[in-house]
């Protein structure tokens, strides 16, 4: 084998044990196989959150807002421990969430552009706390669409969406 076509063997090599590493390093659900920690949405207007994983634990508080995002972190049967953006949760019954994504405006009046650009036209400004739907996500911008109104904000600007996800 000559010098280059080992040269290149390697470069192979290195490219496949770093997409080994890579997929290695991304934890697996147990039940789904999806990747945790996700996110997702509640399906329900109101949802039981429990200490453990069983109707037999207590509920510690309740989730009362539709769509709201969250994002699960273990899987156990039919449930999941999921935390809302403040950190708050505990073990919801799966058939109880979403996986239509949604965002939380996490900035007081923030402009959402009809281009996912600093300096363009706002279609609209979204209060601090609105729940959008998430759409496409470039690394920097996602693309909301709320109340009839659609356009692009910050990722920083928004909780329930990964810092380096891209969507298409």
């Amino acid at each position: 084998m000559g010098r280059r076509a080992k040269q290149l063997s390697l470069g192979v090599l290195a490219l496949i044990f770093a997409a080994g590493v890579a997929a290695a390093e991304i934890k697996r659900g147990p039940i789904t196989n999806l990747p945790l920690p996700r996110y997702v949405s509640l399906k329900a207007s109101k949802a039981n959150v429990r200490r453990g994983p069983s109707l037999t634990h207590r509920i510690d508080w309740i989730f009362k807002r539709r769509d709201m995002p969250l994002v699960i972190t273990a899987e156990h049967g039919h449930w999941r421990r999921v935390q809302d953006r403040d950190g708050a949760g505990g073990w919801v019954h799966y058939s109880l969430l979403s996986g239509n994504r949604t965002v939380i405006v996490e900035a007081d009046m923030l402009p959402l552009n009809v281009r996912p650009e600093p300096n363009t036209t706002i279609a609209a400004q979204l209060e601090l706390g609105v729940v959008a739907n998430l759409g496409k996500c470039h690394p920097e911008w996602c693309r909301l669409s709320v109340g009839g109104y659609k356009g692009w904000a910050r990722k920083s600007d928004i909780w329930g969406v990964g810092a380096d996800e891209v969507r298409d």
